[in-house]
């Protein structure tokens, strides 16, 4: 019996549980699934200490101390986008091109050309959505990737993009799928998701694909036999309740298909876009929102707190509140949070920093390839055997 499950039985026994949390605390311990109607009641009344004793339970239930982190970087072709997301700081129309960027073909090889024989695992690709990036770009983009890193996993794309994509190639989404995966495509990340409420949606990103499409996109991938990511934007003006909603339909399409890897609560920033009246969340909330995550649920292996988002020191704190995952390396090649006002101005840690970041808070630190195979167990980890432990990539200067 893990430390957790002590606690959580003496509280029982001291009486210090009563009601509908006793109840939810009893389905916890005993593997059993709490409802969409418990888990708005954990939104609504129980406190953060409660919450973090039930994750953090769980969490330790299937992973232990292990708390996982890759050796990655991103490729963002462009930030210019058909579509008008109102909390979306980081797109620019195409009438307003020059505030924004288009890597061409070699300028993204080049990217990959700078981690040539470094330790790289995987290489993330998403942007805006351009009208003349197509799928035969893309593909063709893969397979020269492969030919440079054939070790090089590449999870690319959200639903949303795919979804365009795949519109205007004029093939199934079956069919676009085989297409990408042919060219070297190896998973999919989960953004796009946004908040599945399908009144909500259409008032926040109404022109973009809908919470219909984005799910049997994902379904597709799993069915094709593609891992994925999953992902909610919260904190803005969504309730409780429909928080709640689309945790569950992600809960029923992994009891489906079992293809997601991890869940990731994406935190809403109201830095310089169209909802920068909404105030963003607290740290408490946060910590709650993942705890709550952890509990509701109970078939995604993993739950991810991106780093770049929402700082160190909170990821540090998300560790004891359900979370086993911090993302990666990233070496400053993302700037879709930074251009909303994330904490992380400049989001790039060294190996060594990311594990001194876990093993600070007494938590026992993996590097994992992108679909969770270990590579590395860094708990007693001589970093002076390194060559260069604290050394960043030099990446080429795009314009």
């Amino acid at each position: 019996m893990n430390r957790e499950s002590r606690a959580l039985e003496s509280a029982i026994n001291s009486q210090e549980i009563t009601g509908l949390n006793l109840t939810i605390t009893n389905k916890v311990l005993n593997n059993q699934r709490v409802t969409i109607e418990e888990a708005i009641h954990l939104y609504e009344h129980a406190d953060l200490a409660f919450v973090g004793l039930l994750a953090n339970h769980i969490r330790e239930q299937k992973h232990g101390d292990f708390t996982y982190f890759n050796r990655n970087f991103h490729i963002e072709p462009t930030n210019i986008c058909v579509f008008t997301c109102k909390f979306c700081s980081y797109s620019r129309l195409l009438k307003h091109a020059d505030e924004g960027w288009v890597l061409s073909k070699e300028q993204m090889l080049d990217i990959i050309r700078a981690y040539k024989d470094k330790p790289v695992t995987e290489v993330h690709v998403v942007g805006g959505v351009h009208p003349k990036l197509t799928l035969e770009f893309f593909c063709d983009l893969f397979k020269s990737i492969k030919e440079l890193r054939p070790d090089l996993h590449i999870k690319a794309f959200t639903a949303v993009e795919y979804e365009y994509m795949f519109r205007k190639a004029k093939v199934s989404i079956e069919e676009g799928l085989k297409i990408m995966m042919e060219a070297g495509l190896d998973s999919i990340p989960g953004g796009g998701a946004e908040i599945f409420d399908e009144t909500l949606r259409n008032e926040i990103c109404g022109d973009k694909a809908t919470t219909a499409q984005w799910l049997e996109i994902h379904e597709t991938a799993h069915k094709l036999g593609l891992k994925s990511n999953c992902t909610i934007l919260y904190g803005h003006i969504e309730t409780y309740a429909q928080r709640v909603d689309h945790l569950n339909r992600l809960r029923e399409l992994q009891d489906r298909t079992g293809g997601f890897n991890t869940f990731i609560p994406l935190k809403f920033r109201n830095q310089d876009n169209e909802m920068s009246d909404v105030p963003e969340t607290s740290v408490i909330e946060d910590l709650k929102n993942y705890a709550i995550s952890r509990i509701f649920l109970d078939n995604i292996p993993h739950l991810k707190a991106y780093w770049p988002m929402i700082g160190r020191s909170t990821a540090q704190l998300s560790l004891s509140f359900g979370v086993d995952d911090i993302d990666g390396t990233i070496d400053d090649t993302t700037k879709i949070y930074s251009m909303a006002g994330s904490e992380e101005q400049v989001p790039q840690l060294t190996t060594q920093q990311l594990v001194e970041l876990i093993s600070n808070v007494g938590r026992h630190p993996i590097e994992r390839d992108t679909l969770y195979g270990v590579v590395t167990d860094y708990k007693d980890y001589d970093f002076t055997q390194d060559e260069n432990p604290n050394g960043f990539i030099e990446l080429p200067i795009i314009n």
